[in-house]
């Protein structure tokens, strides 16, 4: 979710937050009130900082959660979402998607759009 829409979903992601808690993850980060705001990041050269919607941990790997949400500014999210991926896949973590009914084919149509289509997205 891209920062604009975080005042808009906020109960999504704290929906999704509890979800991952009672699926055993820990040293939860997420960008929200009561937790730790995961590490954000810079681009060289601009003002975009791109910080993860969740972080956590389970059975000694990280995790990056990103909600996938309708939103005004879709090639912003395909950007925020690929460089997840890679990150991800660089540091040996692993990034999935969580979605909600009435965002599944919105989310479908991004990953077929930057090529991710083999992410399976938790269903909340």
């Amino acid at each position: 979710m891209i920062y604009t829409d975080k005042k808009k979903y906020s109960d999504i992601l704290n929906e999704s937050v509890s979800y991952l808690e009672q699926r055993g993850y820990e040293n939860i980060k997420a960008d929200t009130d009561g937790y730790e705001t995961p590490k954000s990041f810079n681009k060289k050269g601009s003002d975009i900082t791109i910080t993860p919607d969740i972080v956590a941990e389970k059975e000694g790997r990280k995790h990056y959660f990103e909600l996938s949400l309708k939103s005004d500014k879709p090639r912003l999210l395909k950007s925020k979402w690929l460089f997840l991926n890679t990150l991800s896949a660089l540091k040996s973590s692993k990034f999935r998607l969580i979605t909600t009914k009435g965002h599944y084919k919105f989310t479908n149509e991004m990953l077929s759009d930057i090529n991710l289509n083999d992410k399976k997205l938790i269903k909340i």
